[in-house]
């Protein structure tokens, strides 16, 4: 029985750029045709189409794209059944709630009807309601802190830095959600066995570029003296690799270990016994 392909969805837009290069960091080429719209991967079993992110949960919602990269906000916004495979640390933001610093009234939004513009319409009511407050929603289209304070008191909106709320006079009073490019599907795909085990194939290409950012490779030469004072000192996945160095005068230790880990570590090496100590970094890492 031919296999059916995996539909995937790419993300059109400000996404597009990030989740194409991690992709071909996981060794995944993506080629545009001529219009661009129906992407071609190099591994084979895959149908890809570019999409607007708000599209391609619809789609994976209804069925008819079994994979897509999305923001995890509007899947928040939509309400939507999926389940998140991978989190990309693409377009991180937050989704906020904020207000004018004039409006607060020690820190807090004033007792009467307020009016709240926002994008967000669903996580908006959402919020309103968690709030207990009396407010009145105004869907924007883009540009949602130019609106209080004349037309606005409150708005909703995703902010990376808060660098813009700043510059239009706002404060935040609440942080909604945090969001990302994200990578779904939908419960019903992942009952399909030969679908299944393909995705998770798929994933685990992507997941083995962040273990790869996460970690650098140390090598080190020591002493058969110093051998067990710098395996005590050496963080690693599991048990790092120990080779004889040439003419039995020593080891060479090879060993993957946290990149946050370094500024400590590397001392404490030299400190230890290491000698000839070399970082390098990982392309890809699978555990």
């Amino acid at each position: 029985m031919t296999e059916q392909p995996i539909h995937l969805a790419l993300p059109k837009g400000r996404m597009m750029n990030g989740v194409i290069t991690l992709l071909a960091d996981a060794g995944i080429q993506v080629s545009t045709d001529r219009r661009g719209y129906r992407p071609v991967l190099s591994v084979p079993g895959f149908e890809t189409k570019l999409l607007k992110p708000q599209n391609i949960l619809e789609m994976l919602s209804r069925g008819s794209r079994d994979l897509g990269f999305a923001g995890a906000d509007w899947v928040s916004e939509l309400d939507l059944d999926l389940v998140e495979l991978l989190d990309t640390r693409l377009d991180p933001v937050h989704i906020v709630a904020a207000a004018p610093a004039t409006l607060l009234e020690d820190g807090e939004l004033p007792n009467r009807p307020l009016v709240v513009a926002t994008e967000y319409m669903g996580l908006a009511a959402r919020w309103v309601k968690q709030r207990g407050l009396d407010a009145r929603l105004v869907r924007t289209y883009g540009a949602t802190e130019v609106f209080p304070p004349e037309d606005a008191d409150v708005i909703l909106d995703n902010s990376a830095t808060g660098q813009t709320l700043v510059a239009n006079g706002l404060v935040i009073i609440d942080e909604v959600l945090s969001s990302s490019t994200r990578l779904y599907t939908h419960a019903k795909v992942m009952e399909d066995d030969q679908k299944r085990e393909r995705i998770e194939r798929f994933v685990l290409l992507i997941q083995s570029v962040f273990e790869a950012r996460d970690r650098v490779m140390v090598d080190v030469n020591v002493s058969a003296d110093d051998l067990d004072r710098v395996i005590r000192v050496l963080p690693c996945m599991r048990e790092p690799t120990i080779a004889n160095l040439y003419g039995q005068t020593g080891f060479a230790i090879k060993a993957a270990v946290p990149r946050s880990a370094l500024p400590e570590l590397l001392p404490l090496l030299k400190a230890s016994g290491g000698m000839d100590i070399a970082v390098s970094a990982l392309v890809q890492l699978v555990q």
